[in-house]
């Protein structure tokens, strides 16, 4: 017979919360299940949802490459830094005018996903080291949050829901009828500019924190529950908040007393939420 290891008790989580070990993976967790919740809305209803995909890849990517500076060039790149210069010039790359391209648009994003997943892994061969884990930065591993990491996330997500919420009806409208905003003339092409920038630096600052795998799934899977299960837009965004929420923190709980990937945790949550509003939505009708 195996000999399995003992399982954490919840004494245990206690007493690593009290010495302050688990509160900055936890509140990172809940903040970005939040905010990616809630701007993952937004994503899911202008379908670009594997745009996300590929931002949150070049984002692990441009962490990979920041580790691989400071240990090989000997070049001090923050890691913050790598992730959202590289999410933003893959969202700037995708938002340039392609109809001359013989390639569709679907086509180029799968291209570019792909490219930056195996040059992640390829850079990541390279830096062996114990802290700069690769497979932390694809699969999420959110015990290595810092502080500087959660206030960072913080600062942007809080300016960011910010910004989506002043822009909440022009970004209503131009989802559903962008050519009736053009033409009473709202700023359609500034306010999606803008919310792609937001929503990129967004999920760099959350992929150099937890991982791609939780990123992709905070951004997908709350929003399409909640857009399951209402109809009302703000309801919609107040539900695929919470669900991002308990997403991040239930799922950080059930790594730490299974002793499983914290990542791979998160986003199973994520989508058990799915999964549990497509059975109420089936049940519904």
């Amino acid at each position: 017979m195996y000999d399995h290891p003992h399982a954490p008790s919840f004494d245990e989580f206690l007493a690593g919360w009290e010495m302050d070990l688990y509160r900055d993976p936890v509140y990172c967790g809940v903040f970005a299940g939040i905010v990616l919740g809630y701007l993952g809305v937004f994503v899911v209803l202008r379908r670009t949802v594997f745009l996300t995909a590929a931002v949150s890849q070049a984002a692990g990517l441009g962490v990979a490459l920041a580790f691989f500076a400071q240990i090989h060039l000997a070049i001090e790149v923050p890691p913050m830094l790598g992730a959202a210069l590289l999410a933003l010039a893959l969202s700037a790359l995708l938002a340039l005018p392609l109809q001359r391209m013989l390639i569709s648009r679907e086509a180029l994003l799968a291209i570019c996903y792909l490219l930056a997943w195996a040059a992640a892994v390829l850079v990541g061969s390279r830096i062996r080291q114990e802290s700069h884990d690769i497979s932390s930065i694809l699969f999420g591993s959110a015990v290595l949050v810092s502080r500087s990491d959660l206030w960072t996330l913080l600062i942007l997500g809080g300016v960011s829901l910010s910004a989506f919420l002043l822009l909440h009806r022009g970004m209503a409208f131009a989802i559903f009828d962008r050519e009736a905003a053009l033409v009473q003339q709202l700023p359609v092409r500034a306010i999606e500019f803008g919310a792609g920038v937001l929503t990129a630096l967004c999920v760099a600052v959350a992929t150099r924190a937890l991982g791609v795998l939780p990123v992709f799934a905070f951004s997908v899977l709350p929003g399409v529950a909640a857009l399951m299960l209402l109809e009302r837009l703000r309801a919609v965004l107040l539900l695929a908040a919470a669900i991002g929420a308990l997403s991040g923190g239930a799922g950080y709980l059930l790594a730490f007393f299974q002793d499983l990937p914290v990542g791979a945790s998160q986003a199973s949550v994520a989508a058990a939420f799915f999964v549990l509003a497509w059975m109420l939505r089936r049940l519904g009708r």
